[in-house]
């Protein structure tokens, strides 16, 4: 959900020559003709739930549209930039910290205005934000916290304190970035040693907490098996984790050929929210409903297709 922060490993810069690679993959939906819509997506379930949903939604619009999801983060950013992509959604903190290169501190709305206004610039025009802030947190197993009364990161860090064998679990990127838990150590006032962390691949994360291997671990907000594993996402009560509202960014010259766009989008966009993202997160990672499947319920329950 950064900072390469909204899912880290997804949303963090990855090598050129990775980058290159991907984009040989996008590049027939250059040569697609304009009346057709190119989707991107990236390459987490949130992500391949929203491309496949705004994929379906449009089609039952009378759109031609193609789907390219799958992608990591600085591919579907760059398949924007190059033409070769027309509609993604984008997470307000990635586009501020990751691609803006932004690291002044700002609150949600800040944030939002600053990357439509830099993004803009360029010609991707950022739509209305849907209530879903898809950002980190700490989070523990939920019986642990609940015995504990642990309910912030502060109290958590208190904890440690007086338990210096506790076990944190972070994605492969974020002990070692300029950005990650360094600065969180500083405005926390805690430190870690290696003896206390654990580097895993974010979705090992949940199921770590959930078998109590591990006392805290980074997680994602909008995650369904955040409620479906039990576990306790604490209150960053600092402020340190910026905000990533998952909004519709489509290029300009898109918009301007398709005038009733932005509209559809918008009310797409209105529809989703926190908890009903992280339900159908759930469907999938925990249910193992197909995507299709979930993206097509979703939008017949909420009237936007028929």
């Amino acid at each position: 959900m950064p900072f390469s922060f909204p899912r880290f490993i997804t949303r963090c810069t990855r090598a050129l020559g990775v980058a290159v690679v991907a984009l040989g993959a996008l590049a027939t939906s250059a040569a697609a003709p304009a009346a057709t819509l190119t989707i991107g997506g990236k390459n987490f379930t949130e992500q391949l739930i929203l491309s496949e949903m705004t994929a379906q939604y449009l089609r039952s619009k009378g759109y031609d549209v193609e789907l390219k999801n799958g992608l990591g983060s600085v591919v579907m950013r760059q398949g924007m930039e190059s033409h070769q992509l027309d509609v993604v959604w984008e997470y307000t903190g990635t586009s501020l910290i990751v691609y803006n290169k932004v690291s002044e501190k700002l609150d949600p709305q800040q944030t939002y205005e600053r990357v439509k206004d830099l993004d803009g610039k360029i010609g991707l025009v950022w739509l209305n934000p849907a209530a879903l802030n898809n950002t980190y947190a700490f989070a523990m197993p939920g019986k642990i916290a609940r015995d504990e009364g642990i309910e912030t990161v502060s109290q958590l860090i208190e904890t440690f304190r007086t338990h210096p064998k506790m076990q944190f679990a972070f994605d492969m990127e974020f002990v070692g970035r300029s950005d990650g838990l360094d600065p969180m150590e500083q405005l926390y006032d805690f430190h870690l040693e290696r003896r206390n962390i654990k580097q895993m691949d974010p979705g090992l994360v949940y199921t770590a907490l959930r078998n109590e291997q591990i006392d805290a671990g980074l997680v994602y907000t909008s995650d369904g098996r955040n409620k479906g594993f039990d576990l306790k996402v604490l209150a960053d009560d600092k402020g340190f984790f910026p905000a990533y509202a998952a909004t519709p960014v489509v290029r300009k010259e898109v918009l301007d050929a398709n005038p009733k766009l932005a509209d559809e989008l918008n009310a797409l966009s209105a529809k989703i929210n926190d908890e009903n993202m992280r339900d159908m997160n759930a469907k999938v990672d925990i249910d193992h409903r197909s995507v299709s499947r979930v993206a097509s319920d979703f939008l017949k329950q909420e009237g936007l297709v028929q």
